[in-house]
């Protein structure tokens, strides 16, 4: 039955309509591509047992935002990998396996949520998912670059697209489902009505002639809350946020998703081109740097073009991937705060919808933009654009907090929206980069280990953006700690200061907690917790800048001999129309 399923049992006539490819290919990737609405799942795994606020037993957020970083480290591992074994087996057999991985990676995460087994959804997401990720990311490229040599960029652009715009569609979704299983706890009543204590840095309050752990909602949790829920106190453990049951849900029907658009996965013979299209000439694609010969797989390794391009794509990668990671919660905590009529969980949200859309669109137009101004040229935009555009985020972060008005908000908005074009763009034009430097006949399995670039960033991304935010984060709760009145912090906390480090521990106290009692006209610290994060982002894309520079033609002894006979182009006339 496997067998089946190799490349040798798919080529498809001349007489294919190679356009029945691109649907098959933009599924898939719309299916794995709802990786980047991982920042949904953010909020309610950090709440799982609080469920309207962290709890003690919580996962803190630097754990939960670790999961998407796995998920990408495999991605790039199995891309390396199965970039080779796609080149033996076919696009067919990569695309049943990852559906298998991804969709079951879903289901196994889900299990992990329900027992609050952290290691099971690291394991079922990260790794097992993340393994279809890279699987089902290499298997429709390299197939499409074959279907359109005449448009390579274009090519990779329609199926890359579906990655970015993954998000997009999964973001109301899981949205929805997260809703729709959503328990609210036992509600207690408001603060001021209940009888709290603090003992080891939790709240506990008596229930049935128990001392159980509660958590408090306030107007912010009241506002991001997915369900009406009223301000007080609930009962910790007795919610459900709907993480567990919205996971199993999305592996079954991502599943059966990708099965099918991997069955509808053709190749073209060896040597076809399109009807009515001729290579271009000697001079005109040495002038765009476009090879007509074929650097084996392994030969490229032995490039200095490989590791600038791997340069490249990992510091235009890392400067993206981290924000896409926490940015709901980026947008929430730098505007909510300043602006919380505008910016609220529906806008936040939007937000994370708009990225995917933004991401999307950028891939189909920089890279098809490519097919004209070069590759090379493409990506002096993204570094130079991006570098300027990095840089204005900390201005308009730290303009809301002292003028809190929506002109902020729009410049913040606009310069991230332009950068995820760029981001997303990055990702669909590499392939068509590759097949110009190395030529199309391994591009696939090049184009899988350069996709290690991928694992590396999907590190240093988050690392640096939770890492750097959580230090700020330490150093702000610290300092506001210091201006506020030791009896008022006895009075919102039950206990002194001298407990502050356990109290910060249980997420007792946070500094939106402790700007409710902070003395009038104090500056909330938390629209600039991301600042020193963009400055180190803009650093690395000036390095990506320079690797890209330093990007040349193949030289000669790294080609293959090749002896075949010209490639033939296809019947004329029949390409269009033709059916399978």
């Amino acid at each position: 039955m496997f067998d089946r399923l190799k490349k040798e049992h798919i080529v498809a006539g001349d007489d294919f309509n190679r356009w029945k490819v691109p649907p098959a290919s933009i599924a898939i990737h719309l299916c794995i591509g709802s990786v980047y609405a991982w920042s949904i799942f953010n909020p309610p795994l950090v709440k799982e047992f609080g469920v309207v606020a962290a709890s003690s037993g919580d996962w803190g957020l630097q754990s939960v935002v670790w999961i998407f970083s796995v998920a990408i480290v495999c991605l790039g591992l199995a891309a390396a990998f199965g970039g080779k074994w796609l080149e033996e087996v076919g696009p067919r057999m990569v695309g049943v396996v990852a559906a298998c991985c991804w969709g079951g990676g879903f289901i196994i995460g889900g299990l992990g949520i329900a027992s609050h087994q952290l290691w099971l959804v690291y394991l079922g997401y990260g790794v097992i998912g993340g393994a279809g990720l890279g699987l089902g990311y290499v298997s429709p490229v390299s197939t499409l670059i074959r279907w359109f040599p005449d448009r390579r960029g274009m090519a990779t652009g329609m199926a890359i697209m579906g990655f970015g715009g993954g998000a997009m569609i999964a973001t109301p979704i899981k949205e929805g489902l997260l809703s729709f299983f959503y328990k609210v706890p036992e509600y207690l009543g408001p603060e001021s009505a209940v009888n709290l204590v603090t003992e080891g840095g939790k709240r506990m309050a008596e229930v049935g002639g128990q001392m159980v752990e509660v958590v408090i909602a306030g107007a912010a949790q009241v506002a991001s809350a997915p369900v009406p829920i009223e301000e007080g106190v609930y009962v910790a453990g007795t919610g459900n946020t709907g993480a567990s049951a919205t996971f199993i849900t999305l592996g079954v029907a991502y599943f059966i998703v990708m099965i099918i658009a991997a069955f509808s996965y053709r190749v073209p013979r060896e040597g076809w081109l399109p009807a009515g299209w001729t290579p271009p000439t000697g001079e005109e694609a040495s002038k765009r740097m476009i090879t007509q010969k074929n650097v084996h797989i392994d030969q490229a390794l032995k490039t200095p073009q490989f590791y600038m391009l791997w340069i490249v794509l990992c510091f235009n990668v890392t400067a993206g991937i981290g924000v896409i990671g926490v940015a709901k919660t980026m947008m929430t905590e730098i505007f909510g705060s300043t602006l919380p009529l505008i910016v609220n969980s529906g806008f936040a949200a939007t937000y994370v919808f708009m990225i995917s859309v933004f991401n999307m669109c950028g891939r189909f137009f920089w890279a098809s933009t490519s097919d004209y101004i070069g590759r090379k040229n493409t990506y002096y935009c993204f570094f130079i654009l991006g570098i300027i555009l990095y840089l204005s985020i900390p201005y308009a972060a730290g303009q809301v907090s002292v003028n809190p008005v929506v002109t902020w908000l729009v410049m913040f908005y606009g310069a991230t929206m332009i950068i995820f074009t760029m981001y997303g763009g990055g990702f669909a034009t590499i392939p068509a980069y590759l097949a110009d430097v190395f030529g199309t006949k391994y591009v696939g399995g090049i184009h899988g280990r350069l996709l290690t670039a991928w694992s590396v960033a999907g590190v240093l991304g988050p690392v640096a953006i939770t890492q750097l935010r959580q230090t700020s984060v330490g150093n702000s709760v610290k300092e506001l700690a210091a201006k506020i009145d030791p009896a008022a912090f006895q009075a919102k906390f039950g206990a002194g200061m001298d407990q502050l480090d356990q109290l910060i521990a249980a997420k007792t106290v946070t500094i939106g907690r402790l700007m409710e009692i902070a003395p009038a006209g104090t500056v909330d610290p938390t629209p600039s917790l991301y600042n020193t994060t963009m400055y180190a982002m803009a650093a690395l894309l000036v390095i990506g800048l320079i690797a890209n520079a330093l990007v040349k033609p193949i030289h000669d002894k790294h080609y293959m001999e090749t002896t075949a006979e010209p490639a033939k182009p296809a019947p004329s006339g029949r390409e269009a129309t033709s059916e399978a």
